[in-house]
Parts: structure tokens; sequence; C-alpha cells
């Protein structure tokens, strides 16, 4: 159920459970800031998570991190997928960017323990770009499934869930931290 490394955090492995994942550039250096690095890393998500039969719900890509939610087939597929994800975007960044070893620090899991946690985490990460300055407007951050999820829930149900779930504003992870 839990692995983990000298040098890493816990992992939880569980089948069929939803998953809140954040992945973190070394050093927090901007690798992720050009379009075609943003766009080749949400591709390469998608691609890997669907070859395990995760199902990619929620992300957001900002210039040195990204977070997103998906649920598992199952959770032993954690490690594979995120160490497929990380080295070919890594390889991607370095064709690119020559920029030094290594590219990625590391990735953090949760999952949401309840329908409340589950919506305060959602929150967070559809609100990230404004959290960070990447956009006034959450509609403005184009590297998001914030189009979608507005377009699927509409603008009054998106309100209601920030509303009733607002926990996101003072939700402090630890993998926000700069050192």
């Amino acid at each position: 159920m839990f692995k983990k490394g000298r040098h890493a955090p816990a992992h939880l492995q569980l089948d069929r459970a939803q998953y809140f994942v954040t992945g973190a550039i070394y050093r927090r250096r901007p690798l992720l800031r050009d379009h075609d690095v943003k766009q080749y890393l949400l591709e390469t998500m998608r691609d890997c998570l669907a070859e395990k039969a995760w199902q990619l719900e929620h992300w957001v890509i900002l210039d040195n991190h990204y977070h997103l939610m998906a649920t598992s087939a199952l959770g032993s597929d954690l490690p594979k997928i995120f160490r497929k994800l990380h080295v070919l975007s890594a390889r991607y960044i370095l064709d690119r960017q020559h920029s030094e070893l290594p590219i990625w620090w590391n990735y953090w899991d949760y999952c949401p323990r309840d329908e409340r946690d589950y919506y305060v985490r959602l929150n967070y990460l559809l609100n990230n770009p404004v959290k960070h300055g990447y956009a006034s407007r959450l509609e403005d951050y184009p590297y998001s499934s914030f189009g979608q999820t507005l377009a699927s829930l509409g603008r009054e149900r998106l309100a209601r869930q920030f509303t009733e779930h607002a926990g996101y504003r003072s939700l402090n992870l630890p993998e926000d931290r700069d050192d």
C-alpha cells in the first residue's frame, strides 16, 4: 500500500482512487515556460496516464511545476507513470534548453479523504495560475483544465463550488515550499 524510497516521499498506492499529484522542477527553474514544452508535457501526461488506464480529470501546468487530478486503475502503476512522464519530458526539455540536470525534483501524491477534501484540492489546482500571478482571471490562463471544467459545470455551479469549498485559499502544501 505504501512505497517509500530513501530520499522520496511515501506514495500511497490505491486502486480505483482519486489522486492529486504535483510534479516540481528541480530548484524551481522555469523550464516549463515555453508553450511547446507545456503542450508536450500535457500530451505526455495524457498518454502516460491512459497507457495505464488512469483517467486524467483536471490539470494545470505552470513554469516550474504542475498539478493534476486523476483516478487510478491500479495504484501500483503510480511510480511507473510518473517515472515515464518525467523521463520523457526531461529529454524533451534537454533537447530544447540544454539545462543542467536534474530536471525534475520529485512528485507528491495525495488521495483526498472525502468530498470536501477533493473539492478543496480541485479548487486549489484550478486557482493556481491566479495564486502564482500568471493570470488575474482563471479563464485567461490557457494551460489548465479550467475552461473544460467551466464548460462542463457552468459558471454558477463552479462559482458555488469555489464558495462552498474555500479552504483552498489557506491550503499549504509541502511541495509549494521554495526550499
